[in-house]
């Protein structure tokens, strides 16, 4: 289903898989201004006008394709863990993306290090694989981020390839449906 479509709410053991709403910008914002977050995704601290277009961006993209970015919570206490989903971005990538969901994951330090991302990650997947027919999605990676590459990896992604981003080199991963 495309369009008009609302977030659903998943759960794992330890996270809550649930929509953005506008009361997250504080979390959202704290995310993305953290150096060591951002440190393989741009590199640059975004300030909070760009975290609130981020957010937007996330609300909207459940809206207009039936699909999107979750924000993670713990569990146990609610608190924001981070954001994981799919979009369509339409980056201008040299040479350009395949035309199919590209996944990705971001989590704030406190969840580093903890199995939050895999668990996460493939919890988007599980969703992915039952409720949409998408024989491939993509990913793309900072080659220096082992990381979040071994996260990509474990969910069945496997470089294709680099391209380059805003003049950076990007490794560009695909996942088949169902690994």
């Amino acid at each position: 289903m495309n369009g008009a479509e609302k977030a659903p709410v998943l759960q794992t053991e330890r996270l809550i898989l649930r929509p953005h709403v506008p009361q997250d910008l504080d979390d959202v914002a704290a995310l993305w201004a953290d150096p060591a977050v951002v440190k393989y995704i741009g590199g640059s601290p975004n300030t909070r006008e760009q975290s609130w277009a981020r957010l937007l961006r996330n609300i909207g993209h459940w809206q207009a394709l039936g699909f999107g970015y979750w924000a993670v919570c713990d569990r146990a206490d609610g608190h924001f863990l981070g954001e994981v989903g799919f979009a369509q971005f339409k980056r201008a990538i040299d040479p350009a993306l395949p035309d199919i969901p590209e996944a990705g994951w971001v989590l704030a330090q406190r969840a580093h290090g903890r199995g939050v991302a895999a668990e996460a990650v493939s919890c988007m997947h599980s969703w992915a694989d039952k409720d949409r027919d998408w024989p491939q999605t993509c990913c793309i990676i900072d080659p220096d981020h082992v990381a979040s590459l071994k996260v990509a990896q474990k969910h069945g992604y496997r470089i294709e390839g680099q391209a380059r981003y805003y003049d950076a080199p990007i490794s560009v991963l695909l996942r088949q449906r169902g690994v």
